[in-house]
């Protein structure tokens, strides 16, 4: 059965019997003007579950629930905590979950041959930035002196991993092999701690198909910790550095317990970071449902850019049925500041981004950059030809969703026409990453080729 959901723009008829309803004595309801330009979609599945991992960038569907873009769309939406990223795949495949706040690389493994397979598309990027590199306690205090400072005698920033390879020299001669958390092996933690690391001249290990922990010729041992868990894993010393999105670097400076290094803003400026992810079948047999929630997502991006509504943001994650972190935690790095060493808080207003710089769109390009990694580091054993790149990826990245969703809000008036990127689905070329490196799209082969470290194809 199919539900009619949106709030339908009300004839001119309608509004003349409104009118005449009470005589000329009595005022005519106003009629707002979201009812008279509102779209109407039959919305197939009216009644939906989403899954998110508690990070900050879950914020656009907490927002797209709180303030009522959901309901707008006639969308009943339930958001659910999951434990970690190998659940949230596995449910939104198994379809538990009708779509989930997802890593990036998660779609694009599934229909790349890494891990476990499955038809999953992105209609909508969740946002840019947001992730952060933090070291222990020791750690830092063996990097330090290693790291230029500036005229006030602050760490001069990005701090590159040149300051860690002295102390992951000292840590090996000791007999103790050196070990830091990422997320998951397609995440893009585990791209960017692995991309920092190599820009330094540490070999961070390589996969195979038959050995998929990805510590082959390691100098820097990676392993999969959840999120939440990293600092309690970082202060056990279970693991002497990670990387992860936020609140879990300001954590580790809340609890004196670890210094963040770098950010992956430094790492690559403005890099995608989490997608929302449903099933290829679930749009397919969804069509308007799939468009539906996408722009409630795209509406709640730009309420999150908008720098009067971080404060209220912070206080909507801070509940314990989303981050749950302490806002004092959450606004360290949401409100347009970075807390590197303690007391060391640094302006950095575009930490996270939801929405400018068109950052809800799914780029091509964006998701061109986790293949090329995927075979940078052999998770993707075998070379493959540039149009396979092209070719897989407009599989898995649906700019064609959004782009429906966002013309709908052009005509309803909640978005402008020039929020609408005209784009062949690829970003210029670019080296804004730590290194200099130029990450072209359109040239894979030979961006994989450009590394000193890992695969050559």
């Amino acid at each position: 059965m199919k539900h009619v959901i949106k709030k339908v723009s009300l004839s001119f008829a309608a509004l003349l019997l409104l009118a005449a309803c009470g005589g000329k004595e009595k005022k005519t309801k106003e009629v707002s003007s979201e009812q008279l330009n509102a779209i109407s979609l039959e919305i197939e599945k009216p009644q939906l579950t989403f899954g998110f991992i508690k990070l900050t960038d879950m914020a656009p569907l907490a927002i797209a629930k709180e303030k009522g873009f959901f309901e707008d769309e006639g969308l009943f939406v339930s958001v659910e905590a999951q434990s970690n990223w190998k659940n949230v795949l596995d449910r939104v495949i198994d379809g538990q979950l009708d779509g989930s706040h997802m890593l990036a690389g998660q779609p694009i493994a599934a229909g790349a041959g890494f891990g476990r397979q499955a038809k999953l598309v992105t209609t909508f990027s969740m946002d840019l930035n947001g992730n952060a590199i933090t070291v222990s306690n020791d750690v830092w205090s063996k990097m330090k002196p290693n790291v230029p400072v500036d005229k006030d005698g602050l760490p001069v920033h990005p701090i590159k991993a040149d300051a860690l390879k002295p102390v992951i020299t000292e840590y090996k001669n000791s007999g103790k092999p050196f070990k830091m958390g990422m997320v998951f092996p397609v995440s893009t933690h585990n791209y960017e701690i692995r991309y920092w690391l190599a820009a330094a001249g540490i070999n961070p290990g390589m996969y195979t198909a038959e050995n998929v922990q990805g510590q082959i010729d390691a100098e820097v041992l990676l392993s999969v910790t959840p999120p939440p868990q990293m600092p309690a894993t970082l202060e056990s010393g279970t693991i002497y550095g990670y990387c992860v999105g936020e609140p879990w670097n300001q954590q580790a400076v809340f609890k004196g317990i670890g210094v963040p290094v770098v950010t992956n803003y430094d790492i690559w400026k403005n890099n995608p970071e989490k997608v929302f992810v449903m099933t290829e079948k679930f749009i397919n047999d969804n069509p308007n449902t799939a468009i539906a929630v996408t722009k409630a997502l795209i509406r709640a991006g730009k309420w999150l850019d908008e720098p009067e509504n971080r404060a209220e943001a912070v206080k909507i994650l801070s509940m314990s049925q989303y981050v749950g972190a302490p806002e004092e935690v959450l606004a360290n790095s949401m409100t347009g500041t970075f807390e590197f060493e303690k007391g060391d808080k640094r302006s950095m207003p575009d930490f996270n981004v939801f929405y400018k710089y068109n950052a809800t769109y799914p780029f091509y390009s964006d998701g061109i950059w986790f293949l090329t990694q995927m075979r940078r580091w052999g998770q993707i054993p075998e070379a493959k030809p540039a149009a396979w790149y092209q070719e897989t990826i407009k599989d898995i990245y649906r700019p064609d969703v959004w782009k429906k969703a966002a013309d709908l809000l052009v005509a309803e008036g909640k978005i402008p026409a020039s929020d609408v990127p005209e784009t062949d689905g690829y970003k210029p070329a670019t080296a804004d990453f730590i290194d200099g490196n130029t990450f072209d799209a359109k040239d894979p082969i030979g961006y994989i080729n450009s590394f000193a470290i890992g695969n050559k194809d």
